[in-house]
């Protein structure tokens, strides 16, 4: 728990940091005083104060960190100080101003992906396990063993890549164009029409309704006990079982099961080591379970080995890819919150500060590799968030100041406190639901 609470205390300072860095950068550029940078909330627990009269603090609670600029002109006051208040500013000063912030977290986004993309991540290859019956994968032709190459025509490397490209058409349903690589070496085409297989819950794995899934891994030797039927049969540590007895490409909880019926019976191993294959025979020793059942063992300890690759790119390209993961994330992003309005995706896939924390540990716990794109993907939601026309949302302000163009003149106060009650209360409305959905997932 407290290491999930780190990871998200973490996530959630660089994240609001980077966006009000984006707002004190501008803001600077436009003239306008800037009185404090915090970095965190509350009490400030130590501070100095540059050759600009900012005041940069360190303040107790560390969850993000905010900008206090001049807001209004102080009646009486220094001529030149009031200059640099914010709302003396012309209105496209004070709209990138309050733009910056969003589009800082996009290009946080950009930099983030970008740099996954360079330094290279090991992924699991997209090489796919036998389709349930009928599912939309067995129904499109795919098989056991297949592995996808390209997705609607782009080229695809891992299965993160393949999930990514399919996450739209999953989400509406759809047709999506695949290019596989067959266990003998064809390349084959295969369509995969979807329905909305996600939209109603998010209970279970969209590309798992959909039938598509990992290969399961192969069994690993990983310790073999001296003087068992597996020493004497030859086994090592680190042959990789490609079959026993009559099963091909067992898993290893397969291949468990049939040594366990296969007691004091020669069963035959073909094992991959060095890169040569091998064909074994061992006699499973007799043993009793817990249960007092009579059972085969071998005397082995088994991992799983599972088809990884590694996906880098090299510095131009990975900008590129680091702009269009960005964009395309922040498109999908729209794209379901318009479906959640008109009723095509349930308001069950809202997530809150629980589930998002939960995630941070998650990925933390991972790797490296895994939270940075946690943090890129919060990162764009943040800034996706932030610019939606809500009044007390940047994308509220954004709204004002678009119809202070179009008028010529500010909105009427009257009309900036009816937002705000309007504001507050989706603001409200949106955080009980999220909570909602948060304590739901965690207790079913």
């Amino acid at each position: 728990m407290l290491f999930t609470l780190l990871a998200f205390a973490v996530a959630l300072g660089i994240l609001i940091t980077f966006h009000e860095l984006g707002h004190y950068w501008v803001a600077r550029r436009c003239g306008v005083k800037v009185l404090r940078f915090s970095l965190g909330f509350g009490k400030v627990l130590a501070s100095r104060v540059d050759r600009n009269g900012t005041e940069w603090a360190l303040s107790a609670i560390p969850l993000g960190g905010y900008v206090k600029m001049l807001d209004d002109p102080v009646a009486g006051g220094d001529p030149a100080l009031n200059a640099q208040a914010f709302n003396s500013k012309p209105v496209a000063q004070r709209f990138a101003v309050v733009l910056a912030g969003p589009v800082a977290n996009l290009l946080l986004a950009v930099i983030l992906y970008a740099l996954l993309s360079l330094a290279g991540t090991r992924e699991p290859a997209a090489v796919l396990a036998a389709p349930p019956a009928h599912s939309p994968a067995a129904v499109a032709g795919l098989a056991r063993g297949d592995r996808i190459e390209r997705v609607d025509g782009a080229a695809v490397q891992s299965w993160t890549e393949v999930r990514w490209r399919l996450l739209d058409t999953l989400t509406v349903g759809g047709r999506a164009e695949l290019e596989v690589r067959t266990p003998d070496g064809r390349s084959e085409q295969h369509a995969l029409t979807l329905s909305a297989v996600s939209g109603g819950s998010t209970d279970r794995d969209p590309m798992e309704l959909a039938g598509l899934s990992l290969a399961a891994p192969r069994p690993l030797v990983s310790q073999v006990t001296a003087g068992s039927p597996g020493a004497a049969a030859g086994l090592r540590a680190g042959d990789i079982v490609l079959a026993v007895g009559d099963q091909a490409d067992p898993s290893p909880d397969a291949m468990v099961h049939v040594i366990q019926a296969h007691a004091d019976q020669p069963l035959a191993l073909t094992v991959r080591r060095d890169g040569a294959v091998r064909a074994l025979t061992v006699t499973p020793q007799a043993a009793s379970a817990a249960d007092g059942k009579r059972i085969g063992r071998i005397g082995v300890m088994l991992g799983g080995e599972l088809p990884m690759v590694t996906v880098r790119y090299g510095p131009l390209q990975s900008l590129q890819r680091g702009v269009r993961r960005t964009f395309d994330t922040a498109w999908l992003s729209l794209k379901m919150m318009g479906r959640m309005v008109v009723g095509q995706v349930s308001l069950s896939n809202i997530s809150g500060p629980v589930t998002i924390a939960d995630y941070a540990g998650q990925t933390a716990r991972v790797g490296l590799a895994a939270y940075v794109g946690f943090l890129a993907l919060i990162s764009v939601s943040i800034g996706i968030l932030n610019l939606l026309p809500i009044p007390l949302l940047d994308g509220g302000h954004l709204m004002y100041y678009v119809l202070e163009i179009l008028r010529g003149r500010p909105v009427p106060e009257k009309w900036l406190e009816t937002g705000q009650k309007v504001g507050l209360g989706l603001l409200g409305a949106l955080m009980v639901l999220a909570f909602f959905n948060d304590f739901s997932r965690l207790f079913s």
